[in-house]
């Protein structure tokens, strides 16, 4: 009887525990030496896209849906140029939205930084405060490869940028 009140009484934590959401992206920058760019993808969960579309631009977008709003790329986009910055060797980075795609649950943004020169690149620093304005436990997860170099950072509310030295 004991261990049945027990079993009872510890089973709804565990039942809290599964129901927590985590708050991730996973940004991936590469250099490409045939376009001579630095070319970065940005995964983020639609979901939480769409959300914050809602929240801070009162834009009801539907995301990945056939009854997505015209406006839904350009206000991604624009939050884009806002929370996400580069700067190479000390100066700042030109960042071009090249568009967005969806797999799954996820947003795929592209984005591309032209005319980059991986001979003089010595220093990277990414600034990634994507959804950090909506979920204060979020966490963006940049991996950068960089020539044969590759290095991680996790970034957050309180660390919202990584330097890189190659």
């Amino acid at each position: 009887m004991y261990k049945k009140v027990l079993l009872l009484c510890i089973l709804p934590l565990f039942a809290f525990t599964m129901v927590h959401k985590y708050y991730i992206s996973v940004t991936n920058v590469t250099y490409s030496e045939k376009d001579q760019a630095i070319q970065i993808i940005s995964r983020v969960f639609v979901d939480d896209m769409e959300l914050l579309l809602k929240e801070r631009y009162d834009l009801q977008a539907n995301l990945a849906t056939d009854k997505e709003s015209d406006a839904a790329e350009k206000y991604v986009e624009k939050y884009f140029n806002l929370k996400f910055a580069v700067t190479i060797n000390g100066e700042k980075a030109s960042c071009k939205f090249l568009g967005k795609k969806y797999e799954d649950d996820l947003m795929l943004c592209y984005i591309e930084i032209p005319n980059v020169n991986n001979k003089e690149l010595q220093s990277i620093a990414i600034q990634n405060e994507v959804l950090i304005d909506l979920y204060e436990e979020q966490q963006n997860i940049v991996h950068v490869k960089i020539n044969d170099d590759k290095k991680t950072v996790i970034l957050t509310r309180e660390n919202n940028k990584g330097m890189l030295n190659f």
